[in-house]
Order: structure tokens, then C-alpha cells, then sequence
């Protein structure tokens, strides 16, 4: 019996993070300090606007949020281009 071994290893049970930035804001450190469960914050976005989609803290694409009843979703729109020294 002979037994095939990829001299690659697989990618199976790494792990990246992925974000979606919906917006951002500034506020004094007081504000965030007094902010408590149910604190609206307001972001610079609207519902229509574009997101920022995050791979391990690095923009990867761009895309729009799909609500389906009570699912929020992500559609890509857009891969970005790679830094070179980010390949």
C-alpha cells in the first residue's frame, strides 16, 4: 500500500479573523467611559454605504451589508489589491 503525503501542508486548521467595519466614529474617552448597555453610538455610514471586510486586521475587500428578515450578511463587492509585502 502506498500512501500519497503533500509535501504541502494542508491550510485546513488555520484560523483567520474576520472583520467588517460598518463605520467609524470619535468620542472623548469620558463618552466611552459613561457609554452602558443600549448606548446608541453614531457612525459616519449609512445603511447604503459600502463596508470594509477585514482579514486578520488587514483590508482585503469591500462590500454591502443584505438583511434577510432577522440575517445580517455581507456581500463582497470588491477584492482589493495585495501589498507586495503582504503576498
Amino acid at each position: 500500500m502506498c500512501e500519497f503525503r503533500s509535501p504541502v501542508p494542508t491550510l485546513d486548521n488555520v484560523t483567520v479573523d474576520i472583520m467588517v467595519v460598518l463605520g467609524t466614529t470619535s468620542m472623548p474617552v469620558h463618552q466611552v467611559m459613561r457609554l452602558s448597555r443600549g448606548a446608541i453610538i453614531e457612525l459616519d455610514a449609512g445603511e447604503q454605504d459600502e463596508v470594509r471586510i477585514l482579514a486578520n486586521n488587514l483590508p482585503i475587500a469591500s462590500g454591502v451589508v443584505q438583511v434577510n428578515r432577522n440575517r445580517i450578511a455581507v456581500e463582497v463587492k470588491q477584492m482589493l489589491p495585495r501589498s507586495a509585502d503582504h503576498r
